[in-house]
């Protein structure tokens, strides 16, 4: 998402404008939406991506109209070095997803690999989408 709003021409956007129109299936659960939120707003991303608070609401608001919401039935933690990483592995375990498309490979593959979950890049994931 961060990687989305802060390079628009690159292929997390892309990712991002196939998940808003059906092209794939993206998972949220409503502590990783809160996350985005929290993250996204942040200055230092607003300033790069020259948006405002509103507009990332508004991004916001169509991926969870768009996006599968999963209901964390169960907890996994720990799995990840980083704390804030596990809400992203426990969407994708509890909704049964194939991979999680991020540029932090190394941070989870080990505990996707232990719940047969692909961790795969933007790129990787765009070429998958766009093969489909």
């Amino acid at each position: 998402m961060v990687a989305a709003i802060r390079s628009p021409a690159g292929a997390s956007m892309a990712l991002l404008d196939l998940a808003l129109s059906g092209k794939f299936e993206a998972l949220v659960s409503t502590a990783l939406v809160l996350e985005y939120e929290a993250v996204l707003t942040r200055d230092e991303h607003l300033r790069v991506s020259e948006l405002m608070v509103t507009d990332v609401e508004r991004t916001l608001d169509a991926i969870c109209r768009t996006a599968i919401e999963v209901k964390i039935r169960w907890h996994w933690r720990p799995q990840l070095h980083d704390q804030n990483d596990e809400m992203v592995l426990e969407a994708a375990i509890n909704g049964h997803a194939e991979a999680i498309i991020t540029f932090n490979r190394a941070d989870f593959e080990g505990g996707a690999k232990r719940f047969g979950i692909a961790v795969i890049s933007p790129s990787e994931a765009l070429e998958r989408v766009e093969l489909q």
